[in-house]
């Protein structure tokens, strides 16, 4: 491995951890503030801490199936690690690392959560549009899929994409 993939990787590293840490403190805060009480209201009547132990995924859905979360962050996070390894050091790929990372990081923020309590800590809460209770590793994951699908539909091409590929130069060349 050359020295700046060594470099990226601890970047990632570093990156993922701050962001993991982040999101981690949030929901400490959550648990020993809010956990109990009543909603906290940040904007009356638009935004407020509210304490929720979510035992599904997005609104509710699929509850008590942690063993299928925990299969599925680590198909991601497995998918992601391929994507980040596989990609070329260059900085046309800077968007899509860091991307990739948030993803991981948010994938990684809940998981963490989901072995440790057996559900996820949601705190954020727009009560304005009545919108579901959320968490920061939510944030991370919701604004980095956006972000990917803008990267994907309006910066790479296919080409860009060819490292995916797990054919080889060397045996195109044969035909």
């Amino acid at each position: 491995m050359n020295r700046k993939k060594v470099i990226l990787v601890i970047i990632d590293f570093l990156l993922t951890a701050i962001l993991i840490a982040a999101d981690q403190a949030t929901k400490y805060f959550a648990v020993h503030r809010l956990k109990g009480q009543a909603p906290y209201p940040v904007v009356d009547g638009v935004f407020e801490l509210h304490y929720l132990e979510n035992r599904g995924a997005a609104f509710g859905m699929l509850q008590g199936q942690k063993f299928f979360f925990i299969f599925i962050a680590a198909v991601i996070l497995g998918i992601i690690v391929y994507v980040l390894w596989k990609m070329p050091y260059q900085k046309r790929y800077v968007k899509l690392h860091i991307t990739l990372v948030f993803i991981a990081s948010g994938a990684l923020g809940n998981l963490i959560d989901r072995v440790r309590y057996d559900y996820v800590v949601d705190f954020l809460y727009f009560s304005l549009i009545n919108f579901p209770v959320f968490n920061v590793a939510d944030i991370y994951v919701t604004l980095a899929a956006f972000a990917l699908a803008a990267l994907l539909l309006f910066v790479y091409k296919e080409s860009d994409l060819e490292f995916l590929t797990f054919r080889t130069k060397r045996f195109r060349d044969l035909k």
